[in-house]
């Protein structure tokens, strides 16, 4: 069962290092239970959201902590992370 749950979070932070901007993290991490636009399920582990998307050529906005930061895509599009929920824009 955890093999599996883990075998996705890896997958989906590979499939984050290609995210060009919000619609594709919102589209990778698209979840039912998420409060906002996205959830990272895989926060508990040992790689992170933000560390694919600097991959990718993301930079920060601004971070106040490793659960609460707003990161800016390539294409100028931006997200916010807030303890695994992603939402569209820069919401400080």
């Amino acid at each position: 069962m955890f093999d599996g749950f883990w075998k996705l979070i890896d997958a989906q932070l590979k499939e984050l290092e290609s995210a060009k901007g919000a619609d594709d993290v919102i589209r990778i991490l698209a979840s039912e239970s998420c409060v906002g636009d996205g959830f990272f399920h895989g926060s508990g582990g040992d790689e992170t959201v933000y560390d694919a998307l600097l991959a990718a050529g993301w930079s920060f906005l601004w971070a106040e902590a490793d659960y609460y930061y707003a990161m800016q895509a390539p294409d100028g599009s931006a997200i916010t992370y807030i303890e695994g929920d992603i939402y569209r824009g820069n919401r400080r």
